[in-house]
């Protein structure tokens, strides 16, 4: 029996302490997103059924343009977020689960308060972008893997549908366990075709000669019938 493997990393630590430092600073507007919502926000733009023009996605991630130091700050910065979500499809289009970077767990807490509902709070931002498409396909089962992150980023809590999930701990814990397997639902959902059917082989006509009784004139016509 296979073991599930272990949640991959998508960037190594000092990729992420340089980020973290980069957006705790005051070269970062206090409207762009924290580490923890940029990490849910490029993920969400790895499973996007639709890529989204780099210079949409990083407007809206910061909110407009932060005071980079120089060029070399900027390039760097800017290569890291996308090696993030590459690094991101990549673990995806292997079946492996993205790392997370916090406890799968609130431990009592309501989810908006933790990084728990920032990283959700991220994912639904790049949801934003272009939610036509997340939604245009299979409304429902969108809708379906859609719903943990809705409502575990507290974005939508005046919403009557989420009431009575945020009134219930034990759902929003398992919600919370889900995170990883639901990403990659998500993926498989809007990046991986469903299995087109196989066609049937033909019969071959027998090769009987003209006036013959096995001529195989019941099968002209016929086209390969396709698996179900």
């Amino acid at each position: 029996m296979s073991e599930t493997p272990l949640p991959l990393p998508l960037l190594d630590d000092d990729a992420l302490d340089y980020l973290d430092d980069f957006f705790d600073s005051e070269r970062v507007g206090p409207d762009a997103l924290d580490l923890i919502g940029t990490h849910g926000y490029l993920v969400a733009l790895a499973v996007a059924p639709r890529e989204v023009p780099a210079a949409t996605w990083v407007a809206e991630l910061f909110q407009g343009e932060p005071d980079f130091a120089d060029d070399a700050e900027r390039e760097r910065v800017l290569a890291l977020l996308e090696q993030l979500r590459h690094n991101a499809i990549e673990a995806l289009e292997q079946g492996l689960l993205p790392e997370l970077l916090f406890e799968l767990t609130l431990d009592g807490i309501p989810p908006e308060e933790t990084p728990i509902g920032d990283w959700c709070a991220g994912f639904m931002e790049a949801v934003f972008l272009d939610e036509a498409a997340w939604f245009e396909g299979d409304e429902e089962s969108a809708a379906a893997l859609l719903l943990p992150f809705m409502a575990l980023s507290g974005l939508f809590d005046d919403e009557p549908d989420m009431a009575e999930l945020a009134g219930s701990p034990s759902q929003l814990e398992e919600l919370v366990a889900q995170l990883p397997e639901l990403v990659l639902d998500l993926y498989l959902l809007y990046r991986v075709p469903p299995e087109k059917p196989k066609p049937s082989p033909q019969r071959k006509r027998p090769a009987g000669g003209q006036g013959g009784k096995h001529k195989g004139a019941k099968s002209q016509g016929k086209g390969a019938k396709r698996k179900r």
